[in-house]
């Protein structure tokens, strides 16, 4: 089917035709009607078959009249992919904007656009602060709607859908799947049309390696050129004719590990250009870190030999260096976990699919759910670039080969099942149903427990006897009044769901808040006891010194569980030492982690201390100030004496030491500083001293700096 018969308005067409789409593939011609007529639709297809398409023309025909539409997504990467693909719209008069962060605000500026792109954490606690233009949306898309099968993401996106509809039973919802055993019941319980579909723009091969021969199940054998190592062959097989590899293995480590020996075997095979390219790459990527790690300094010495890794231990920055580098063709290869099959759209002509199994925390090493598997594999191939994408699993041995294509290839990937029965999930929404009033009475309470997926898929009365459980809880801890079925939240109850947090890890900020003890350690180990903070469990090495810290922070008192205690003192003693302003590089090799994991762990600090302080202007307000400083000194990585420093917009913690070791150490310092001492600071330059002066309320003359550059204007 042709767009331009679709009688959409001839600006989109037009828009269309300019990114080279003028034709529907066939299960975007299934779906179009019902999306168009706005009804709502679940649609299942493989990676690349089109479904943001349809969602899109969707939001376009309800926004061009006069409508307002929420995206979801279920990462903040694909918030900003989605962002950018529905900007290349704002010619027709609409304006987007994208929500993916603070919790506890409402945000009054998103009011003003007509399309939001949201994750759907934001999407839930734009709910919990009862924000009016949720009653005005006439379009909501929930894209990769089979993560309501994961137990971290999958309830919040699944309450979020259920609240959508119960507060506005008129919007379009349209759920973008991946092909699924079980859309149709999906489909059943949002009440929508259903289109499922195996096709694909780019046919897959689906094979499996085994001694130098990928056999595939179209019964094809090609034999490779294996070399020292068989994935540097099946990667460099690849790049003779042109196209690019994804291999997916179980670890970090082994990301590292594997992109390093690729390299060295692809690199002779790069042309000059895309060395010389790939140099100047690797070179900015280390100029541009603030402070260099080593981790920094791998992944520059492998992207300058052509093929990457990808983990979630690089920082964001470093993640999106490698991904562009890889969509325009200049790296052959990125080794990467499967967190990016979930993610960003990244595809390759050749999938490889390393390790099967992964390390699981209950059951030890575990095999990677089929559909895991199949969403890896479907990023083989890249529409208008191959004629063919291929996948490849590999085999132990040649009894093997056919046992992998039968459970992965031929095999329909698992139904997907919710995840809201969990305790801390159900705490968590339980609450917030209640304290946001979207319900008044345990009969309301389990009558909206009754929408979800949950109780729609299986047994109503199990979830009924959780949610009384949970609400026995609530009711002890005092975060609602329960009075003859009917429940009131308290102002703590309140409080804890617009921030966002576990209902237990708010009892346990409470107790710590009662206790007299104040010091920075103590309020830094109190939020790592919490659920609500990832732990670093302990290595072979980390025994004795984890021990010394217990006894130098003088943790006395009983312990139910001593291996999760050890955990979470080491978890406080990385926020520790990051605020005692130890490098990136010392605390990365320290505690076994990457950079971008020293940013997830300080975020999630940072926010649980803001909620720790907000709490004690319940509890203990004498507690605030500390609190409030601590927060932002685990915010920045700094001692206390920087803060008045790091106040100024482009100083942070290597800038602002600077400074202090210079003798500027307040505000007032640099209000009297000569400009010129301040350009002379390495990490400063003249054009930070100029803003430095600046903000401190003494402006100085253009031409009244020395002229030289410093270090400070390539930072």
């Amino acid at each position: 089917m042709r767009v331009a018969g679709l009688g959409l308005d001839a600006r989109i067409v037009e828009i269309l035709k300019g990114q080279g789409i003028e034709e529907l593939y066939p299960p975007q011609t299934d779906a179009i009607g019902p999306a168009l007529l706005g009804e709502n639709l679940v649609l299942a297809i493989p990676t690349a078959s089109g479904k943001s398409l349809v969602a899109y023309l969707a939001i376009l025909a309800s926004v061009l009249r006069g409508g307002k539409a929420l995206y979801i997504v279920p990462l903040r990467a694909l918030a900003a992919e989605k962002y950018e693909d529905l900007k290349e719209f704002e010619q027709l008069g609409m304006k987007v904007g994208v929500s993916v962060g603070d919790y506890d605000s409402v945000d009054p500026t998103l009011e003003k656009f007509d399309v939001i792109v949201a994750t759907s954490e934001r999407a839930d606690s734009l709910l919990r602060h009862r924000t009016n233009w949720l009653q005005q949306l006439t379009v909501v898309v929930a894209d990769e709607v089979h993560l309501i099968n994961d137990a971290d993401r999958g309830p919040t996106l699944e309450i979020t859908l259920a609240k959508l509809r119960q507060v506005n039973p008129k919007a379009q919802v349209l759920a973008l799947s991946a092909t699924i055993k079980n859309s149709d019941q999906l489909a059943k319980w949002l009440e929508a049309e259903h289109v499922k579909s195996e096709w694909r723009p780019v046919p897959l091969k689906e094979g499996v390696y085994h001694d130098g021969l990928i056999h595939f199940v179209d019964k094809s054998i090609t034999e490779i050129k294996a070399g020292e190592d068989a994935i540097s062959g099946l990667v460099a097989d690849i790049m003779s004719t042109g196209g690019q590899a994804l291999v997916f293995v179980n670890t970090r480590r082994s990301t590292e590990a594997l992109a390093k020996v690729v390299g060295s075997r692809i690199r002779h095979d790069l042309d000059e250009k895309k060395k010389d390219h790939l140099k100047k790459v690797a070179e900015s990527l280390s100029a541009a870190q603030d402070e260099p790690t080593s981790m920094g300094a791998r992944l520059a010495r492998c992207i300058e030999n052509g093929a990457a890794f990808h983990n979630a231990g690089l920082t964001n920055p470093q993640r999106a260096i490698v991904e562009k580098e890889f969509r325009k063709g200049r790296l052959a290869c990125i080794v990467a976990t499967p967190t990016l099959a979930a993610g960003i759209n990244l595809p390759a002509r050749r999938v490889i699919v390393r390790d099967l199994n992964r390390f699981d925390v209950n059951f030890g090493l575990a095999p990677i759910p089929v559909l895991e598997v199949k969403q890896m594999c479907g990023r083989a191939g890249r529409p208008r670039y191959d004629k063919y994408g291929e996948a490849i699993l590999f085999a132990k041995d040649i009894d093997e080969v056919d046992e992998l294509m039968e459970d992965y290839f031929l095999s329909e990937p698992e139904a997907i099942e919710s995840k809201l029965g969990s305790e801390p999930a159900l705490r968590m929404h339980v609450l917030a149903s209640v304290a946001t009033g979207h319900v008044g009475t345990e009969e309301d309470l389990l009558a909206f427990f009754n929408r979800t997926f949950f109780a729609f898929a299986g047994d109503v009365y199990t979830i009924h006897g959780k949610i009384r459980e949970v609400l026995d809880f609530l009711e002890k801890e005092e975060f609602i009044n329960r009075h003859d079925g009917f429940l009131k939240p308290t102002f703590f109850g309140k409080r804890t769901s617009d921030l966002y947090i576990d209902p237990l890890s708010a009892v346990k900020m409470r107790d710590t808040l009662r206790e007299p003890r104040d010091d920075p350690i103590f309020h830094l180990w109190s939020i790592c006891t919490t659920p609500d903070m990832p732990k670093l469990y302990l290595r072979r090495g980390d025994y004795a010194w984890v021990e010394q810290k217990i006894e130098e922070a003088e943790f006395t008192f009983p312990i139910e569980d001593y291996d999760f205690f050890l955990a979470e003192v080491k978890t406080a003693a990385l926020l520790d030492d990051w605020t005692a302003e130890r490098t990136e590089e010392e605390v990365t090799k320290k505690f076994g982690i990457g950079p971008g994991d020293v940013r997830r762990m300080t975020d999630q600090a940072e926010w649980l201390l803001y909620s720790m302080a907000e709490l004690g202007r319940i509890f203990n307000k004498k507690k605030v100030r500390a609190l409030t400083r601590l927060t932002t000194r685990v915010q920045y990585g700094v001692k206390e004496e920087l803060l008045e420093l790091i106040s100024l917009r482009g100083v942070g913690r290597v800038r602002g030491r600077a400074l202090h070791q210079r003798g500027f150490k307040s505000l007032r310092d640099l209000q009297k500083a000569n400009p010129n001492d301040l350009a002379r600071i390495p990490a400063i330059g003249p054009n930070l001293a100029k803003k430095i002066k600046e903000q401190v309320g003494v402006p100085i003359e253009r031409g009244a700096l020395e002229g030289q550059a410093g270090l400070g204007d390539f930072a």
